[in-house]
This record gives C-alpha cells, structure tokens and sequence, in this order.
C-alpha cells in the first residue's frame, strides 16, 4: 500500500502544478484546490486505516535500502496528521472561495496554499532528518509568501518578523543536522535511534537542546513565541486559519518525534526542561491573550497556551501523558482553526476585529453566536467537547505522576482561557452595537460550511471520545516503544539491537 503512503504528498502536489498553470483561471484552480484538498482527506483516512489495521507503513524511495535511501513512514501519530491535516486543508479551501480576493489568487494563493500542504504532510511523513529540514523550508518559503500576499504594511511587517524568527530556526536545524551526521554518520531517523546509544550522554543531551531550539521557534514555544502574534493576525482569515491550525503544530510534532525517538538517554534532565518551558508558555500566551482587545490577536496568543499543555505531555512522558498530548493536538487544531474562521464572519458583518467596535452579533445572528460558542467552550474545557476530554488527560497524567506544580499551572490557565473567551462572548456578541456602528447582512452560504463542519466534529469528538482516545493510546504506546519503528523502517535485526529505554513513572 506505499501509493497510499505518497499520495498525502503526491496529491497537493500535483495539483499545486496543475494550479501554477493555469494562472488566469481562477475558478479552475479553486476547483483543483477544493478537490484535491478532498481527495487528500479519502487517502489519508485509508492510509490511517491501514496503519490501525494492519501496523506502520513504509516505503522506501527508488528502492534504496534504509538508512542509505529515502525512507517514508506512517505510524499512528503520522497517519493521524496528515488526517487532520486534510480535513484544515478542505475546510480552509471552501472558506477561500469567497474570503480570498481576486487579486490575492492572481498572485498564486490557490497553488502556494496547495504546496504549503504537501510542506506539511511531507514532515509528517518522513523518516530522516534532512528530508524534515527541506519540508520545514518548503512550509517556510509557502507560508512567508502567502503571509505577505497582497503587499500590505501590517502583513509585510508581520511577515517580516516570521520569516526572520523561522530562518533563525532553519539556521539551528541546519547546524544540529551536521553535528548529528559528524557524531553518527547518519540522518535516518530509525538508524539514529541506534546510533546515538554509541554517542556519550552528555553530547546526545547537547544535541538535544539544539533540536529543542530549532523546533522549538517553530511550535511557539516559551520564549521563542514571540513572532506568531505578531503575524497571526495580519493575512485574510483562511490563511491565519490554516496557519494556526497547523503550522505550529509541526513544530509540536516534530518535538514529540525527537524526544521519544531520538533522546531518551538522559529522560530526568531533557524532559525536566521540556516541562518548565510548558508551564512557561501556558502562562504568558494566556496572560497575553487577556491584554488583547482584537479578536485575532487574543486566538493567537491562545495558540501559544495551548501548545504548553501538548508540551507538558511529552514533559511527562508516561502512556496517559503522551495520549494525552496527541489527543490535545487533533482537539487544538479543529477549534483553533474554526475560531479564526468565526473571527472572519463576525468581522464580515460587524466591519473589525477590534473588539470595542463589535457587538450585538448574539441578536443579529444567533447560529454565528452557537458556532462561537461550541469551539470557544472547547479551548476553555467545558464538557463534553473535546477540549475537556484533552485537558482532563494531560491533568490526570500530572496527577499520576504527582507533579502538583504542572497540574496547578494547568488548571490556572484553564480558569484564564473561560475569562479571554467570555471577554470575546460579552464585547462582540452580548453587548449593544457599538454607536455609529451598522451591522451588514450575514456572509455568504459557503463561508458557514467549514464553519459548521468543524464545530460538528468538535461535538463528535467530545460525545464520542472512545474511539478517538483509542487512537492516541496506540500512538502513545508506539511513541513509548521505538523498537517497533526501528523494525518498521531497519527490519528485526536492527531492531534486536535497539535496547528499549525505560519509561519514567515518576516526575521528570
């Protein structure tokens, strides 16, 4: 099934060049952008039904054996992004039928946003390094032009500030790469987990903190975060939508990978750091979101928030902690994205995205006030939505290990997140509109559907949590056993030479 493992790369891909040629057509590349997104999205729902069934898929490009060949591979955590993945990807092309003008997909939106996808999916899949710095500048060179498509001041300043934050990034990737393959002599990823045990302790945690700072600027970690609410809210809706959906969430995956793949041999001090700059970010992206009056400046923040409590379960490290942190990923997504889409509809019909110069939009439309309230309610934990099930795992993995301090951490930023969203709720929708103000007639149909469709599976996931739990214990498991993805990709023999590390029960 190796076609099933390409396609979530091939797909976008192909169409992206369908799309590049035909640049005075508009509605061709918006048709070729919508069905290749829904394409994508029946692909990678095989290809993660075959890894639940029948185990991780792998291919070897042009046949080359591992380490020396390029190696693709989907286990849960792989199949799982790139599912959710297609699922922003198809909700985000609907959205830019109409948020997306003219000029802006006369400038290549339509093929930049289909190679920003194939970026994606390409990290999520690959097994070796380097492959995962060329598919983090592909999201880089994709995502930079679509933030500054359109040449305004407040997107080329924004845009400024991303690209030079994430290059920083590149730079880290770049020289950790060549210090990895100096120590080792390889960059498969599988081949390495062998290959660094040979590698002195002190070195390998090195190395470590170097990753932890390359990838770090990219998941908006505490205190490498300071670009992305400074870019978020500057390019049109479907653009932040699909940045804050996904590409922080890259460098989350990316994270979650290394460190329990790669550096394991020195759990009580890397994963100690990992779990102070989670409480860290938890608390100043949520303190940043209360000071901000602008609807998109308050999500963003939120972006930053929530990624602590991903982090905190890698930081925890035991199998509820890492389910935790995946189900976390898949909830985040869905809701951050779908917020960002309902800032779009309030801003269409109340004219900005200042929260003093909204209001009244709970009595001029009612169904955009439950669509606000569904996703909103998640982020902040209230039951049954996804959110609560994602906060309640990562806190009960704090209290298994009996990590106070995280869990009291966690909760306080629980309580901020419920006072960021009801400040949103009572300025934009319960309050009379604003003096001078005249609220324009509801947006267009097409706009609602991504909307609607991610506030439904955002109910789905929080009535029927089993099954998508069921997923992220799997994940976890295979995330805590990297023997199995050594013998995916090197077979058993490389396999029985890899000594399994021990998982800590107690507080890292």
């Amino acid at each position: 099934m190796s076609w099933l493992l390409v396609s979530p790369i091939l797909i976008p891909l192909a169409a992206a060049a369908v799309s590049f040629a035909l640049p005075e057509r508009r509605m061709a590349q918006r048709t070729v952008a919508v069905g290749a997104s829904a394409l994508l999205l029946a692909t990678s729902l095989l290809l993660l039904v075959e890894v639940a069934t029948r185990g991780m898929v792998v291919m070897q490009a042009g046949d080359w054996p591992a380490p020396f060949g390029i190696t693709l591979i989907a286990d849960h955590l792989a199949a799982i992004m790139v599912v959710i993945s297609a699922i922003m990807a198809l909700a985000t092309a609907v959205y830019a039928l109409v948020d997306i003008d003219p000029a802006r997909e006369g400038l290549g939106y339509h093929p930049l946003f289909l190679v920003l996808v194939t970026g994606i999916n390409g990290a999520f899949l690959t097994g070796d390094l380097f492959n995962l710095y060329v598919w983090f500048e592909v999201l880089l060179i994709s995502s930079f032009v679509l933030l500054t498509l359109g040449n305004r001041r407040a997107q080329l300043e924004g845009g400024l500030k991303y690209v030079a934050v994430n290059l920083v990034s590149s730079l880290f990737f770049l020289v950790s790469i060549g210090v990895t393959y100096g120590l080792t002599g390889t960059l498969n990823m599988a081949d390495l987990a062998i290959a660094l045990k040979d590698v002195p302790t002190g070195l390998v945690t090195i190395l470590a903190m170097l990753f932890l700072v390359a990838f770090g600027i990219k998941a908006a970690i505490f205190p490498l975060f300071f670009w992305l609410p400074a870019s978020y809210h500057t390019p049109p809706v479907a653009i932040s939508a699909i940045f804050a959906g996904m590409l922080t969430k890259v460098g989350v995956y990316a994270l979650i990978r290394a460190f329990t793949l790669l550096f394991t041999q020195d759990v009580p001090w890397t994963h100690d750091v990992l779990l102070w700059l989670a409480g860290a970010t938890m608390l100043t992206g949520v303190l940043g979101a209360a000071a901000q009056n602008e609807f998109r400046k308050i999500l963003s923040f939120h972006i930053i928030s929530q990624i602590g409590y991903m982090i905190m379960g890698l930081a925890l490290y035991t199998p509820l902690a890492l389910a935790g942190a995946v189900f976390y990923l898949v909830h985040h997504i869905i809701v951050k994205a779908n917020l960002f889409f309902v800032a779009g509809l309030a801003q269409r019909m109340g004219g900005s995205f200042e929260l003093k110069k909204l209001g009244g939009l709970y009595r001029h439309s009612p169904l955009l006030s439950i669509l606000f309230i569904i996703p909103a309610f998640s982020l902040a934990g209230f039951p049954p939505l996804s959110g609560f099930w994602a906060k309640l795992v990562v806190v009960l993995a704090g209290v298994e290990v009996g990590n106070w301090a995280i869990v009291a951490v966690a909760l306080v930023v629980g309580l901020l997140t419920i006072y960021s969203m009801t400040k949103i709720w009572q300025a934009a929708f319960w309050s009379p509109t604003p003096e001078g103000v005249t609220l324009s007639g509801l947006p267009q149909k097409r706009l609602w559907v991504p909307v609607a469709m991610l506030a439904g599976l955002t109910v789905v996931i929080g009535l029927f949590s089993a099954p998508f739990m069921n997923l992220a214990e799997a994940s976890a498991a295979e995330l805590l056993n990297p023997a199995g993805y050594v013998e995916a990709v090197l077979g058993a023999d490389a396999a029985a030479e890899y000594d399994v590390p021990i998982v800590l029960e107690e507080t890292p």
